[in-house]
């Protein structure tokens, strides 16, 4: 029996700042803004954090569902960076708060960026062994990102939110290929998070690592699957995205060295498999574990899907693992997708200041990891708080007691 996504969902944050704002406010060379391909990015709220997010993004899917498919949810797994315990996962909040049942798998899983597609991996692997034909699993990637050393260019393209995926015996949103999986990973310090609050690396090893491991990941692919190819085999790409520019780049660099390409016919391919994929991205930000998550949605949304398509998958986690993999997207999949209303929600994210995002900045330590006691006092910046959040029924974090973290509805 087949099993792939069912449903999904992006969060895309309810707070966002301009991107070329920033640019003026830090002094950066707005000779490399158009490089960015961004013109915006989510920012979350000091109450905000990855488990609010992954529950954000999941709930209206969940709202959807019937009893006896909630019910068959025996898995919540949550790719993350952005662990908030050593030893508790954050899916055992989001379980709580997704009001799920208790016959069902509870844990998180880590790689940097690839973080997202270890998750729906291992979903995969569990419901392939499950004795009961209509078992499903909520795979979420949700991050929270720190402050940059030493990349100042990073700052710009670092959003927020999260991507919820219901796997399934219905994939009528993505049909994963079985056996079709590229592999490349190795040991490398291109990007690290030391410390919850603090991201470090060298941004240009880890372009570098993620051209090689695009190029060497579909390497393997073409071993796994006998004639692909990577333009003709795939209607549509989507890769992870930490911003538009890098994926734009990356596709430049595969079209050379796989199928030697001129420039005009890479950028019209570009144009016709790829584009779609950076709309909502440029209005977001990277997204960590959910980067190549959030960019095959906008390509949903924004490409034409009218009969079934297949698409190619790149995923890229720092350190560093990738995996080149692909599936075929349902016809039905984008009107799925509609009634989430992405492009309504990203419109309607109140609009900061930079000296509004700077402000915020100020009070992300109080719910930061191995925070013991604290109550998140929204008041102090109710002037963003209360158009962004307030009465919105979303979750956000109320207060910590004993470490233990406890959340409501705005």
């Amino acid at each position: 029996m087949a099993v792939g996504v069912e449903a999904a969902n992006a969060y895309v944050g309810r707070a966002a700042l301009d991107v070329r704002e920033l640019f003026y406010a830090r002094g950066l060379d707005l000779g490399r803004f158009d490089n960015l391909m961004m013109v915006q990015k989510s920012v979350n709220l000091p109450c905000e954090d990855p488990v609010t997010n992954a529950v954000n993004a999941a709930k209206p899917i969940l709202d959807r569902l019937t009893g006896e498919q909630r019910d068959s949810i025996e898995a919540v797994i949550v790719g993350t960076e952005s662990g908030l315990d050593l030893g508790k996962p954050i899916s055992t909040y989001v379980h709580h708060y997704l009001g799920l049942g208790r016959r069902c798998r509870s844990f998180e899983v880590k790689h940097a960026c690839y973080g997202g597609t270890a998750a729906l991996r291992t979903a995969l692997g569990l419901l392939a062994g499950s004795p009961r034909p209509w078992a499903r699993a909520l795979v979420i990637a949700a991050d929270a990102g720190g402050s940059v050393v030493g990349m100042p260019y990073w700052e710009p393209s670092h959003g927020a939110g999260a991507a919820a995926l219901l796997l399934g015996p219905e994939p009528e949103v993505l049909d994963l290929d079985p056996g079709a999986a590229g592999l490349y990973s190795y040991e490398v310090m291109d990007t690290c998070r030391p410390r919850p609050d603090l991201a470090a690396g060298d941004s240009d090893l880890s372009l570098l690592a993620y051209l090689e491991c695009l190029e060497r990941s579909f390497a393997d692919y073409r071993e796994a699957v006998a004639g692909a190819d990577i333009v003709d085999s795939f209607d549509h790409l989507a890769f992870h995205t930490p911003f538009g520019g890098m994926v734009k780049g990356a596709h430049r660099h595969l079209m050379r060295r796989v199928k030697r390409m001129p420039p005009d016919a890479i950028e019209a391919d570009f144009r016709t498999r790829m584009a779609a994929s950076l709309v909502n991205p440029a209005r977001i930000g990277n997204t960590y574990a959910a980067g190549l998550f959030v960019a095959l949605l906008s390509l949903i949304e924004h490409g034409d899907f009218r009969e079934p398509r297949r698409v190619g998958l790149f995923s890229y986690g720092s350190g560093c693992a990738s995996e080149f993999y692909s599936g075929v997207v349902g016809a039905g999949a984008p009107a799925l997708l509609a009634q989430y209303r992405t492009a309504e929600r990203l419109d309607a994210r109140h609009r900061l200041a930079v000296a509004d995002y700077d402000r915020l900045a100020k009070h992300t330590a109080e719910g930061a990891p191995g925070v013991q006691d604290a109550v998140l006092d929204v008041s102090r910046y109710a002037d963003v708080y209360d158009p962004a959040l307030h009465g919105r029924e979303q979750l956000v974090l109320d207060r910590i007691e004993n470490f233990h973290r406890r959340y409501r509805w705005s």
